[in-house]
């Protein structure tokens, strides 16, 4: 493609709104343009980078044996409802109605429009397994979309489904998804690692997400110094923490003047916080109800909210006001585990720990020489893993980073071909329904998560197998006729080899081309300049900018190595 003839909108300044590296270069080079809050347009180079994505994705699943499908965007009303999804999936899902009053939602992930493909089309346990999978677009409803690409509302996403007739089949399927996803990721040149995860409203026993590695990333990873342990915050664990035990304390109220944080009564006790029961309150919401749920953990520790909603299996935990837990009776600041009627839950980490002081639910006091003497059922795994806690594989130092979630697999079990009724029959001739796994990749996010990993203070850099053009070939000056008809010989032989190649030949300065270049991110250049009449030309790598004098030829044999 001649540079004079792209649509190729570039920007010389950084945009208001943008704040990562991807959204500024993507908007700044013309790859993408904005349409509304977490809409944006594909422009031909943007459409390049998703189209090679997409196909490095299906290469890699196809050569798994799954197959590739499109689905409907839109999906009925009626099919969630049945999953029981509709509630639960909270205000991010887009519903409304078309003429005829027939209720729709706008498919943020189409594991109901699978199920029902797949439902009464495969009977026998003969046709299984079967793995389908689509590449297209979605939408979520996002409160706050940002960061471009990144965090849209609409955007494309690869989502398969598979159908199994044992768990076990499931599970090797899995695993297999989770080596192909691999393979995808490497394949474009990113630094990534599989973590253990929340599985969230998609559902299922079990799931990992693929993270790339970026200190843009809004995802806290934890990850061992010494084995190959990862976690995503919401699900990580540690080993449990044992501590010294302290002074024996007699069981008392103890007046405690306004002192309402852990390090005040830290300080007024003269004792570790590790002593304290800190509580959390929380507004839990259900489908059809909402309940006030305290929660309690140690005063050192940190309430990990997704961990905590999964412990009351509610859809969402939102914040509570003081004037509400008045009027429940609890005292804010001197909350208590004991004699209380609203629900509670406790970190695992505390159970039959002695010698403790809490809130007395009653202002200004508290109480010392408590144990945490309750039934299994109040306690859970709540607590936010924290960087220098135990490795449970291990026992090495747990460490934070951050990460870009591009994939996620679920193994989903029967939590959606139940209540659809997809049935099939097994080997005895009974009637079962399909074990699943559910696995995506975000593909739009791709684009802005390569550029978060590869880039500099002057623009993009784009991977091999993600680049909208192998080689940018640079004309200095168009009006030297044979610097025009080198690089005419150079992209024409480039051509010839199927090695894509972008022909800079604009009638601009030499150094505002090369600023272009820069910002783009085309892997390598060749520049065609003042030793064009002895055949010589300057190769650049867009990675490292260093440059070299060769001959043209040379220049074509290095791109063909490299591509």
């Amino acid at each position: 493609m001649k540079f004079s003839k792209i649509f190729l909108p570039t920007l010389k300044e950084s945009p208001k709104e943008a704040v990562l590296k991807s959204h500024i270069y993507l908007l700044r080079a013309g790859f993408i343009a904005q349409v509304a809050a977490g809409v944006y347009d594909l422009l031909p180079l943007g459409k390049k980078v998703l189209d090679n994505i997409k196909k490095v994705v299906a290469e890699e699943l196809d050569k798994a044996g799954a197959q590739e499908v499109s689905l409907g965007f839109v999906t009925p009303i009626s099919m969630w409802e049945k999953s029981g999804r509709y509630f639960r999936y909270g205000k991010e899902l887009l519903r409304f109605a078309d003429r005829h009053g027939n209720g729709f939602v706008l498919g943020p992930t189409h594991e109901e429009m699978m199920v029902e493909l797949v439902k009464n089309r495969v009977k026998s346990y003969k046709q299984l397994p079967l793995n389908l999978y689509q590449i297209g677009l979605k939408f979520r409803d996002e409160a706050r979309p940002r960061f471009g690409l990144m965090r849209g509302r609409e955007f494309v996403m690869k989502d398969g489904y598979s159908f199994h007739s044992s768990v076990e089949d499931m599970q090797r399927e899995f695993a297999l998804m989770q080596e192909t996803y691999g393979k995808i990721f490497k394949r474009l040149g990113l630094d990534f690692r599989v973590v253990d995860a929340d599985s969230g409203a998609i559902g299922g026993s079990g799931s990992k997400e693929f993270m790339v590695l970026a200190e843009s990333g809004e995802d806290t990873i934890v990850v061992c110094q010494k084995c190959s342990y990862a976690s995503n915050i919401e699900a990580a664990k540690r080993v449990k923490k044992i501590y010294p035990e302290g002074e024996i304390l007699s069981k008392k109220e103890v007046f405690t003047p306004n002192l309402k944080t852990i390090e005040e009564l830290s300080e007024f006790f003269k004792l570790p916080k590790d002593r304290f029961v800190k509580a959390v309150a929380k507004k839990a919401l259900y489908d059809d109800k909402e309940e006030i749920v305290l929660f309690f953990i140690r005063g050192n520790d940190e309430l990990e909210e997704t961990k905590a909603c999964n412990a009351v299996k509610a859809n969402e935990l939102v914040d509570v006001e003081e004037a509400e837990l008045e009027k429940a009776g609890i005292v804010s600041g001197f909350i208590s585990f004991l004699n209380q009627n609203e629900k509670i839950i406790i970190d695992s980490e505390l159970k039959n720990e002695k010698n403790m002081i809490c809130g007395a639910n009653k202002k200004d006091y508290h109480i010392t020489g408590i144990d945490v003497d309750f039934d299994d059922e109040v306690f859970d795994d709540i607590i936010a893993v924290k960087e220098g806690d135990s490795c449970v594989c291990c026992g090495a130092s747990l460490t934070h980073t951050k990460g870009i979630e591009v994939g996620h697999i679920f193994q989903l079990g029967t939590k959606y071909s139940e209540p659809l009724e997809a049935y099939f029959l097994n080997e005895q001739g009974k009637t079962m329904p399909f074990v699943m796994g559910t696995y995506g990749i975000g593909v739009s996010r791709l684009i802005a998560a390569i550029i978060e990993q590869h880039h500099d203070e002057k623009g993009c850099i784009w991977t091999k197998e993600s680049t909208p053009y192998m080689v940018d070939v640079v004309t200095a000056n168009i009006k030297d006729e044979a610097q025009m008809d080198l690089s005419e010989n150079i992209y024409s032989n480039l051509q010839k080899n199927n090695i894509s190649a972008l022909w800079d030949d604009r009638n601009e300065r030499i150094g505002f081309k090369l600023k272009d270049y820069e910002l783009i991110g085309i892997p390598y250049a060749i520049i065609v300049g003042k030793e064009a009449s002895f055949g010589q030309v300057e190769f650049v790598e867009r990675r490292t900018l260093k440059n070299e004098i060769m001959s043209f030829d040379e220049a074509i044999s290095r791109i063909k190595s490299l591509a």
